[in-house]
């Protein structure tokens, strides 16, 4: 990761950490860059935001950029990560720029970066782009006069988005009663629009932006409302996306959560009877429960692990041809579709199995039982030392022999605070406290340990 561009962009509270100068510089090198390398023709960007307050701030920045150094931003307003992502690849676009902090709260706010491919950035430019942040690259020319780039409202993008999604399917899902929460975020236009055209009986909740409402207590992070929601009014299933809709959880008939595992579970058993998964594969990262490993065995199905990061995720799914992988958290890759997280794809697939099997979606998950989980953050005097630490190793060593088949600990480092994760997954929360503990005892033991958050 970079200085200012991590895994998943700029990201940070916007006016402290991200300011509007960052923006505004941003566009200029991404303008001064692509037309560099189109011999002085005019680079075409495209930007897209959600729905907060700050992020009108940045799109005019960007935009502001971009011009002055005769290159065309073009104006997708609020729309979401992979409706960029996807207008970048098939409009013949430079790169793609999505001004959003995901699921974080509406005070913090981000820049990601696409290529011409709607993927992530490459690692290369970005260094490039973060020594003009810094001032190590000179002062990049104005344009002037007729020279000067050009501003396009591109609404019309957002609708071939839409389209596209609603000609995913390949039934009609006009028999079934859908629950969307759209986090009073980038979704709350074109989720209800591609689900009415695919003939549901469509109920939006959180679909109210304010500019400081987003993620707020709803979404893919706080489940509660659509649970409720979904319960109430017997939905059928109630899909839930964060705040620039990269990704989705479930909940099922009964109110009950279906997370990014098990939907990948799901969808992978399906994809594999339909002959849609020629490498039987999935991509996980190493987070993603040891339910789903385990359940994936038993179907037949190979997995890979990846680090912790949807990116990270792709670039395997890219460079082995495997045609799914994902997060814990929901953000799912359907790499014949998108070539980034899409939570309204994931939720679109999720309606194709259930409406080709006939299953309600808690039979469906039923197949994949996730363990229970516990994650305790401590700060180490040293992350590195502290992991080659003997006394740790030998603990580390000790609960995995001790939970053998039935179980897994996992310790890694954060890669954005001075912290280890440690991490149990056994068949009781007991059992998983107690691995975690004996691990933290081993760092405390050896002097390493600060403290428990």
């Amino acid at each position: 990761m970079g200085k200012y561009f991590g895994t998943d962009g700029f990201r940070g509270e916007a006016g402290v950490v991200l300011r509007a100068e960052h923006a505004f510089k941003t566009g200029r090198f991404l303008g001064w860059y692509y037309k560099n390398r189109h011999n002085g023709k005019p680079a075409k960007i495209v930007i897209g935001k959600d729905t907060r307050r700050s992020s009108y701030m940045y799109e005019n920045a960007l935009a502001a950029g971009i011009t002055s150094t005769g290159s065309d931003a073009y104006l997708l307003h609020v729309t979401t990560t992979p409706c960029v992502s996807y207008i970048t690849r098939t409009e013949e676009f430079d790169c793609g720029v999505m001004i959003s902090a995901s699921h974080n709260p509406f005070y913090d706010n981000g820049i990601k970066l696409m290529n011409y491919e709607g993927e992530k950035m490459d690692d290369e430019m970005l260094s490039e782009l973060e020594g003009y942040l810094d001032g190590k690259i000179g002062e990049l020319p104005d344009a002037s006069g007729n020279e000067i780039g050009k501003t396009v409202d591109f609404y019309s993008g957002r609708n071939r988005y839409i389209g596209y999604l609603a000609g995913i399917p390949s039934r009609s899902f006009e028999k079934h009663k859908i629950a969307l929460d759209c986090a009073n975020g980038a979704s709350w236009m074109i989720a209800r629009a591609v689900f009415d055209a695919l003939g549901a009986k469509t109920c939006v909740i959180n679909a109210d932006p304010d500019g400081s409402n987003i993620n707020a207590h709803c979404g893919s992070t706080h489940l509660e409302s659509l649970k409720a929601f979904v319960k109430e009014n017997h939905v059928d299933v109630g899909f839930a996306f964060d705040g620039d809709a990269d990704r989705c959880l479930a909940v099922d008939e009964n109110g009950e959560e279906v997370n990014g595992d098990v939907i990948m579970y799901i969808c992978a058993k399906w994809m594999k009877k339909k002959g849609l998964l020629p490498s039987d594969t999935v991509v996980t990262t190493v987070m993603s429960n040891f339910g789903l490993y385990k359940a994936l065995d038993e179907i037949g199905i190979s997995y890979e692990k990846t680090a912790v990061g949807d990116r990270y995720v792709y670039e395997n799914m890219k460079e082995f041809d495997h045609m799914i992988g994902g997060e814990q958290s929901g953000h799912i890759i359907f790499r014949k579709y998108a070539h980034t997280g899409d939570g309204m794809i994931t939720a679109l697939m999720l309606m194709q199995v259930m409406i080709d099997t006939s299953l309600p979606l808690s039979a469906l998950a039923a197949g994949c039982r996730m363990y229970p989980q516990v994650l305790k953050n401590v700060e180490v005097d040293d992350k590195d030392d502290t992991l080659e630490d003997e006394n740790v190793k030998k603990a580390v060593e000790k609960c995995t022999e001790l939970l053998g088949d039935n179980g897994r600990v996992l310790l890694r480092k954060s890669g954005t605070e001075p912290v280890l994760r440690v991490m149990a997954e056994s068949g009781t929360k007991e059992k998983c406290n107690e691995m975690v503990d004996s691990i933290i005892d081993a760092m405390r033991v050896s002097g390493h340990l600060q403290k428990v958050r």
